[in-house]
């Protein structure tokens, strides 16, 4: 059979150039959004008088037979019919007869992808807000559970100072929340209907894009007919924020795997979120995290590759663009194995309070307390330091931690020290000195996990909301 656009043409299409320059083995992602966009359109035809009622009624008809048959597995997606657009139309032709031609009517395949892509990342935008509270929600369970545990906190991977293990897991609730109002802030521009721009320059049918608008939930239209089929940065902005989601996926991901070794012991992941050694029967290896972290490359090659597609693209449409889809789709299908894996993960993490304080006890993170202590009592902070450096160094030298000194030990570095050092040393004080806003004193922490868990809530009101609009 010819091509639908094939009038013009005295030959057949090479086969290889068919082959090569097809996108129906990945655009049929698409087929439920240009159905979708199909419908909306037809109305639009038919509340415009552009098409008859009749017309209008037998097209929607043949949309929604078409529609069935591709949810059941019926529709043949041939490469012959070159993407997910011809491919609908030649169903809905063979479908209703030459009637069915007359759905394209007002519009162009360049308008009708960019408007697919729009309705197909606004679906995702408010499954990935779901998503990520989620996962907040099963960090928010373990901090809350974890409030009276402390562990070493970190700096260059070597112990600093003590922190609640509460007050770690609450900054990665930070780092996601912000991922969760990059993607609403984005919602914004998904939310920006191109159809009735026409191939490049609009249409000369009396069309009314604001009512097609209104049937597909858009808030607004492009302006510009030329931006509205040359656009992506739509997708460039949901593959950055995407990739700053894996990049914090990933740093949680590398922490869940030094914690679970052997050398630190500090949690236990679930059986079910593990694998073994096909040799080495003792194993238990963090695969879910190791892979999320290795994917994360994928998510930041995809995101270059979009910006590489695009950065030398005259205005409008270039087949060139054909390319925004591949990586769009698979870094859609990679986020949501990680995030519909990590939530679960981290609620049925184990976590070893024991092993997180007995690294507490056998370290000199509450080395800065001391050069406070004494800098409360008047010796500059500089000097301060420089006599707590050489109290860590004379513990070094003679196998003890700094609780373990006598107080006449801690005078022999200054005259300032009393019995009280030993309550400023303890773990329990080091964490509640620091009950500062954000900081990591227990009565802060709760305070951020209260905040945290109000936030949810006007997360989860915003994803019901948004949601509905996107059906």
């Amino acid at each position: 059979m010819s091509k639908l656009w094939g009038g013009r043409f005295t030959k057949q299409t090479d086969k290889l150039v068919e082959e090569y320059t097809a996108s129906i083995p990945f655009d049929q992602e698409l087929a439920e959004e240009d159905i979708q966009g199909s419908l909306a359109h037809v109305t639009m035809l038919g509340h415009c008088g552009i098409l008859p009622a009749e017309d209008v009624a037998l097209i929607k008809e043949g949309l929604e037979k078409v529609r069935g048959r591709i949810q059941h597995g019926d529709h043949v997606f041939a490469v012959a019919d070159e993407d997910i657009h011809m491919s609908i139309e030649k169903a809905l032709i063979e479908e209703i007869g030459p009637v069915g031609g007359k759905l394209h009517t007002g519009r162009s395949r360049n308008d009708q992808v960019a408007t697919d892509m729009h309705l197909y990342l606004r679906k995702r935008v408010v499954e990935f807000v779901d998503l990520l509270q989620k996962l907040q929600t099963a960090l928010l369970e373990q901090a809350k559970a974890n409030l009276d545990t402390i562990v070493p906190g970190y700096t260059h991977l070597q112990r600093a100072q003590p922190i609640l293990f509460a007050h770690h897991l609450m900054a990665y609730v930070s780092m996601f929340g912000r991922d969760i109002e990059r993607l609403q802030d984005s919602y914004k521009r998904v939310d920006t209907l191109p159809l009735g721009a026409g191939a490049l320059a609009g249409t000369t049918f009396a069309i009314d894009r604001l009512f097609t608008a209104q049937q597909l939930g858009f808030g607004r239209v492009y302006e510009n007919s030329l931006d509205a089929v040359s656009d992506r940065d739509f997708i460039v902005e949901f593959l950055a924020d995407a990739s700053l989601i894996m990049m914090h996926l990933s740093r949680l991901s590398e922490e869940l795997i030094l914690w679970s070794s052997t050398e630190f012991q500090f949690v236990e992941l679930d059986d079910a979120f593990c694998t073994g050694s096909s040799i080495m029967p003792q194993k238990k290896n963090p695969d879910v995290p190791e892979l999320v972290r290795g994917k994360t490359g994928r998510v930041y090659g995809n995101l270059i590759g979009l910006l590489t597609v695009l950065k030398s693209l005259p205005l409008a449409y270039n087949k060139d663009m054909q390319e925004d889809k591949e990586g769009m789709f698979d870094t859609v299908k990679t986020l949501q194995g990680a995030l519909q894996l990590f939530a679960p993960m981290i609620a049925t993490m184990k976590v070893r309070a024991d092993r997180m304080r007995r690294a507490v006890d056998q370290d000199f993170s509450n080395a800065t307390d001391i050069a406070d202590f004494l800098a409360a009592k008047g010796l500059p902070f500089r000097q301060a330091h420089e006599v707590i450096g050489k109290t860590v160094l004379y513990c070094i030298q003679q196998g003890k931690f700094l609780l373990d000194l006598t107080l006449e030990e801690f005078k022999q570095f200054s005259p300032l020290f009393d019995e009280s050092i030993y309550e400023v040393l303890q773990p329990e004080s080091v964490v509640n000195a620091r009950n500062v806003y954000g900081g990591t004193a227990t009565a802060q922490v709760s305070a951020a996990i209260a905040r945290a868990e109000a936030e949810l809530a006007s997360t989860a009101d915003w994803v019901a909301e948004y949601a509905e609009k996107c059906r």
